[in-house]
């Protein structure tokens, strides 16, 4: 999966967000309508860690000797729920634009805010980033990554310190997207007028 470094560009031009105050929108997206491509890939990933079971991934983590385990737990706490679907495909366009919309449609919906678009001509990647606020707080977190030959949905809900969101990079099934903090300057990888605006809006 291509790798691509949005945290400082992200967490920077959220400050330029006018707060939704009063709005309690639900940071959880409707993801089963993608279930269907797991009888077209060649890999399918599903996961979907919430309550008990985030619980228990968070015990996990404890056990783990990982750095990062401290500050993943600590991620954790806030969380009410990580949802991942990432489906592999040996052959382009296994699955239809259709799909993609029909995520892009609730990220259309109240309280949601693109804040990164990238899009490579040449490969045919598409990389956009989304954050639900509910007041001055973030409420969720939305990663959709369509490639070619792949497709992955990260669906975070809860409330996220972005300074220590790239910690979840490698776990639960989130791809790695650069693994940078939002005050750590990264190269601008994109080409596309979403990411353009974010970078723009830290100068």
């Amino acid at each position: 999966m291509k790798r691509i470094s949005v945290f400082r560009p992200l967490g920077l031009a959220l400050l330029c967000l006018v707060p939704l105050a009063g709005f309690a929108q639900n940071a959880r997206l409707q993801l089963n309508g993608l279930e269907k491509l797991s009888d077209k890939a060649t890999e399918a990933n599903n996961i979907a860690l919430d309550g008990a079971t985030l619980l228990l991934a968070s015990s996990f983590i404890k056990l783990d000797h990982d750095p990062k385990a401290l500050q993943i737990n600590d991620i954790l706490r806030n969380l009410k729920g990580i949802y991942v679907k990432n489906y592999k495909f040996s052959q382009p366009n296994e699955y239809s634009q259709s799909d993609v919309d029909n995520i892009r449609v609730q990220l259309a919906g109240p309280g949601w805010s693109r804040i990164v678009e990238n899009r490579d001509k040449r490969s045919g990647a598409t990389n956009e980033i989304y954050f639900m606020k509910d007041g001055d707080n973030i409420a969720g977190v939305a990663i959709l990554v369509a490639e070619p030959k792949e497709l992955t949905v990260v669906n975070i809900v809860g409330s996220i310190d972005l300074s220590k969101l790239g910690a979840l990079a490698g776990n639960f099934g989130i791809p790695d997207i650069g693994g940078q903090s939002p005050n750590k300057p990264t190269a601008d990888t994109g080409s596309g007028k979403g990411n353009t605006a974010a970078a723009g809006a830290v100068r």
